[in-house]
Parts: structure tokens; C-alpha cells; sequence
């Protein structure tokens, strides 16, 4: 090895002993005949002391050396006469006797800093200089550490970690699909899997009983702070196992997880049932941190010549305490945020319940003082607070509000960021209906079972079935989502039939897993966490792109090797490809 210790784990114990220390050079600084050189790499970061007296030319040298130089240097461990306490060897220093460069650099594009002066877009062009940053390397050690942690857990209770292929056949629902064409298979694609779902079905039917994998996954679709056309899954699937059992197994790694890796204790896992999670909180991925839960008065305020409200099918609302007196600025602001096309509410009704026990409202001209406080009363609201009311169609003005909600908790700062609520959100429904294309869609995905009580429903009234699924959400993040499988090829069959297949289609798209069906499936469940997610609040991050080595940006482009790009035409042509066709 080029070196006897790393830049962070010398300490008091280690004066007067000789060490050799290979790094970059972060900053340097003269002091006259002195000169001091923070050393970097991996574990920390160390101070070199260059004694002009000592060593003359030794010194000289040293203040020539760049920003990022690899170095190594040779010296003495010594106690520092001014400590830094913010780092681990803040006590010591190493009094330099010799160097070597072991490669210079350019000027970096930006600071190597933990607040670094580089923007985005200009960071991830050299991503291999902004990873050297220590809120990168936390965040990489923090995500090693959590797979780590993972695997000991799930080995722990007999998983055995199996890989998946990655390139496989295209299917029509959900993301769409990244394709690969094939040179040996002229005009045939392989897709890249959006989940191993089907293949873990499959070692199910095999009989390997308790499945895990942590797997890159690919989805082709638009992208935001939670997205990334690659990501990662941590991907599992259980045999002879009820919805209770695995709600009871991962509950159980998320406890482990907090325990081993945030020292936290979480005793608490409640669950609602997505109908209560949109009647409470207008998401079926609540965050449950702060209250603020909903209140209709649908019944309270129709027939008082207010047309808003008469012709709603909804009018709900929340109380957000302590905020009468709220500036009509303030309310004006909600007022367009709401009214902002990603969130499309028409208006925003508000009553003040001033300190003082008047009632003040946008809605004054239709409700009088006794109509506004049986409203008040409703809302179980005191003096001091302010209501905040939607109305419209049911769906789309509970999650206009849930919106809202977050928006106001944020304002009034009621959202403790370094607490953490998990829950579990069950009984999602089976199928959603599409108006545009006239069809349903699975909710989750074709493979998910209806609850038994259910399944009558599906020849009758299909969109009412409910579907024995569940998230597992944490403030306000889904960090994964599974489902009790179908393993009964009848009830498969149907499914696909209610999904538009015809019979064809889907043994053309899924008769294999059909037939493995025909081979003793057993009852089977699983479940699959977004692992970049669960990094990203586990290490307080806004973006999954932060706890990602190197991720895309908001293009889908790999900004630091410019990809995607095109490819030379002779490629093409073994592919069975002509562009110029297009």
C-alpha cells in the first residue's frame, strides 16, 4: 500500500509516529514560514504543517502544489497547538518531511466544498469532482449502508437473493418500456424490466418460498425529484403467505432499518385504508406528521343561493389553527396556488374565526353569522383559526386540498423534519377507470389479487372491487407498494378479459406465466421499495438524484458522458435498423 493510514482515523494516540498519507489537496494556506495543506480522500481529512525553518526548499514546494493534487507525503504525527474540533483528527497534524505529486489537476469548474459554488447542471457534468464532496460520500456510505443492513435482514429470515434478467419482453401496461434491439433477431426488441414482477411469480411457482432482490429497474417516462429512468428496487416476493404476514415482514425490515442505520426506535405503524387516506388527507401517501384533516360540509352549505356550493358534488375543508389572522396577501397567495394548473381548483373559500370570536368569510354575502359558526362547529374550530374550504367534484377537490394542506403545513412550518411517520395504506381499489380511453386500468398491476369478498363484484361492478394491496408510506413518500398475486389461472384469465385483453393478447404477452399457473402456483405476496427513495429520507435529501452516483438530469440525459447520443450507422444497419425511414 502507498500509504500507512487513511486521512481521517489519525487521533492523540497516534503522536509521534511516522506515517505516510495519500490524498487530494483541498485548500492551502501561508502563514510566513509556515505553510498548512488540508489533505482529502475518502475517510476525512488531515492537516500537513510545512516548516519553512525545517526544510527550506521542502516548503517552497509545497506552495506550489494546485487544488486537487495527488499527493502523498511522509511526516510525523503531532499534536496541534489550534484544534478543530468539526473534524475527527482536529487534534493532530502531521509535521511533513517529505512529498510526492502523484498527479496534478486541472483548476476544478467548482469549489470542492460541502457548499460548493457549483451549480446543477454544471456539477453533474463532472460528477466525478462533485462526488469527492463529503454530502455525497455521506450519502453513498449512508445508501451501502442500508443495502448492507437489508441483505443481513432478510438473510436473517431464509430470503434467498436471486437475479432476474434484464432484458425481456415488452408489455403493455404501466411505464412505458426502455426497448433493445436485437442483431440476431432482426426487428425483435428485448425490454428493459420496469420490475422482475413476473419472474419472481415464477421462482414462487418453482418453490424458492422467500425471494430478494435488490435490482436496477427502467421506466421510460417523465421525471421529477423522485425519478430516474434507472432506478433501484428492493425487490421480494413470499410463498404461503397471507396480506397480514407480509404487512409483518417488511414492517419488520423497516424497523431494523431505522434501528441499525438512524439509532431511531419507531414503534408505531397505523394503517388506514386508502378510502380513509383520501376522506382524511386527499393522498393515498399522507403525511401523517402534522394534523390538519379533512372536514365536508356538503351537507351544511347547499341550498343558500351559493352556486360554487350547490353545484358541487363535494364541499370539504381543514382548519388551520392559529391563522385567522392571516393577511388577505396570504390568502390571496393560496388562493392561486390552488388555482395553478398542476392543481386546478376553480377558488379557495376561507372563514376567519377571529380572537375575539367574530366570524369573517370570502362567503359573507351567502351565510350569515349563526350559518358560519355551524360551519365553524363542524370544522370543531376555536377563535384564532382559519378554514380553508374546496369545492367541486369529489376526487379532484380532496386532492387539490391534500395539496394544499401540504403547502399551508409547510407555511406555518408545522412539518418536524426529522421526525418520522411510517404507515401503511391498504384496501386500494383493483381497477381505475380511464374516461379518455373508455377502459379500465389495474391499479397496481394485472398480477394483483381482489380481495376474496370481492371477487363477485368483478362480473358485476368491477370498479368497486377492492384489491388486496398496500404502500407503505413515509412522511408523505410511497417508499414501496406489493400486493397478494393471483396465482389461479381462471382468475388471470378474467382479469386480462376486464383489462381489455382479448385472449390472444394476453397469452401472447403473458401465456407463460398462465401456464406455469397449470404447474401448482402456490398463494404468493410481495412487495418492492423505491431503495433510492428510502436513502433520500433516510438522509433528510430532497432528491433521489443526490443518493444516486451518477444520475440523469430532468432530460433523462447523462449530462458527465452525454448520454443519450447517437450511434454510427454501421450499427445501425446490424441492428436491421434505416432511420432514414422515419
Amino acid at each position: 500500500m502507498l500509504r500507512t493510514h487513511t486521512c481521517g482515523e489519525l487521533n492523540m494516540a497516534h503522536v509521534g509516529l511516522n506515517v505516510t498519507l495519500c490524498g487530494w489537496l483541498q485548500r492551502s494556506r501561508d502563514m510566513g514560514g509556515l505553510t498548512f495543506i488540508d489533505l482529502r480522500d475518502r475517510y476525512g481529512i488531515t492537516q500537513l504543517v510545512f516548516n519553512l525553518e525545517v526544510n527550506r526548499d521542502l516548503c517552497l514546494e509545497a506552495r506550489k502544489l494546485g487544488r486537487e493534487f495527488v499527493i502523498s507525503v511522509t511526516g510525523k504525527v503531532a499534536e496541534r497547538s489550534n484544534k478543530n474540533l468539526k473534524i475527527a483528527t482536529g487534534n493532530i497534524e502531521i509535521l511533513v518531511e517529505q512529498f510526492t505529486i502523484l498527479n496534478t489537476s486541472l483548476v476544478p469548474p467548482f469549489t470542492i466544498e460541502d457548499n460548493t459554488d457549483g451549480g446543477e447542471e454544471l456539477r453533474m457534468k463532472y460528477r466525478y469532482l462533485d462526488l469527492r464532496r463529503s454530502p455525497n460520500r455521506t450519502n453513498l456510505e449512508l445508501r451501502h449502508e442500508m443495502a448492507i443492513e437489508i441483505r443481513n435482514y432478510l438473510n436473517g429470515l431464509q430470503f434467498l437473493e436471486i437475479e432476474t434478467p434484464y432484458m425481456i419482453k415488452s408489455t403493455p401496461e404501466g411505464a412505458r418500456d426502455f426497448v433493445v434491439p436485437s442483431r440476431m433477431n432482426q426487428g425483435q426488441f428485448y425490454a428493459l424490466p420496469q420490475s422482475p414482477q413476473q419472474f419472481k411469480q415464477l421462482l414462487m411457482v418453482a418453490g424458492y418460498d422467500r425471494y430478494f432482490q435488490i435490482v436496477r429497474c427502467f421506466r421510460d417516462e417523465d421525471l421529477r425529484a423522485d425519478r430516474q429512468p434507472e432506478f433501484t428496487q428492493i425487490d421480494c416476493e413470499m410463498s404461503f403467505v397471507t396480506q397480514e404476514d407480509i404487512l409483518s415482514t417488511f414492517e419488520g425490515l423497516a424497523r431494523h432499518l431505522f434501528r441499525s442505520v438512524l439509532n431511531l426506535e419507531v414503534q408505531e405503524f397505523p394503517r388506514l385504508t386508502y378510502e380513509q387516506a383520501m376522506k382524511l388527507y386527499g393522498s393515498d401517501k399522507p403525511d401523517i406528521r402534522f394534523g390538519m384533516t379533512f372536514t365536508e360540509i356538503t351537507d351544511l352549505v347547499k341550498g343558500n343561493n351559493f352556486k360554487v356550493f350547490d353545484e358541487a358534488e363535494l364541499v370539504v375543508g381543514f382548519t388551520a389553527s392559529g391563522c385567522s389572522e392571516y393577511s388577505r396577501k396570504q390568502l390571496d397567495e393560496l388562493t392561486e396556488f390552488v388555482k395553478r394548473p398542476q392543481i386546478g381548483a376553480g377558488g379557495l373559500i376561507w372563514i376567519r374565526y377571529a380572537a375575539d370570536g367574530t366570524l369573517k368569510s370570502s362567503i359573507d354575502k351567502f351565510f350569515n353569522t349563526e350559518g358560519l359558526k355551524t360551519i365553524a362547529d363542524r370544522f370543531k374550530a376555536v377563535p384564532g383559526d382559519l378554514m380553508l374550504i374546496l369545492a367541486g367534484r369529489e376526487e379532484k377537490s380532496r386532492t387539490a386540498l391534500g395539496t394544499l394542506r401540504l403547502e399551508v403545513g409547510k407555511r406555518m412550518k408545522l412539518i418536524p423534519t426529522a421526525d418520522f411517520k411510517p404507515l401503511w395504506v391498504i384496501d386500494f381499489p383493483l381497477l381505475e377507470w380511464d374516461d379518455e380511453t373508455q377502459r379500465f386500468y389495474a391499479k397496481h398491476h394485472p398480477f394483483t389479487s381482489p380481495k376474496p369478498e370481492d371477487i363477485s363484484l368483478l362480473d358485476t361492478d368491477p370498479g368497486s372491487v377492492r384489491a388486496n394491496a398496500y404502500d407503505l408510506v413515509i412522511n408523505g413518500t410511497e417508499i414501496g407498494g406489493g400486493s397478494i398475486r393471483i396465482h389461479n389461472k381462471e382468475l388471470q384469465k378474467k382479469m386480462f378479459s376486464i383489462l381489455g385483453f382479448t385472449e390472444e393478447d394476453a397469452s401472447g404477452q403473458f401465456g407463460f406465466l398462465m401456464n406455469a399457473f397449470e404447474y401448482g402456483a402456490p398463494p404468493h405476496g410481495g412487495i418492492a421499495f423505491g431503495f433510492d427513495r428510502w436513502a433520500t429520507i433516510f438522509g433528510g435529501g430532497d432528491s433521489i438524484r443526490d443518493f444516486i452516483a451518477f444520475p440523469k438530469n430532468n432530460s433523462g440525459r447523462d449530462m458527465m458522458i452525454d448520454a443519450p447520443s447517437a450511434i454510427k450507422e454501421e450499427q445501425l444497419k446490424e441492428l436491421g435498423i434505416n432511420l432514414s425511414k422515419r
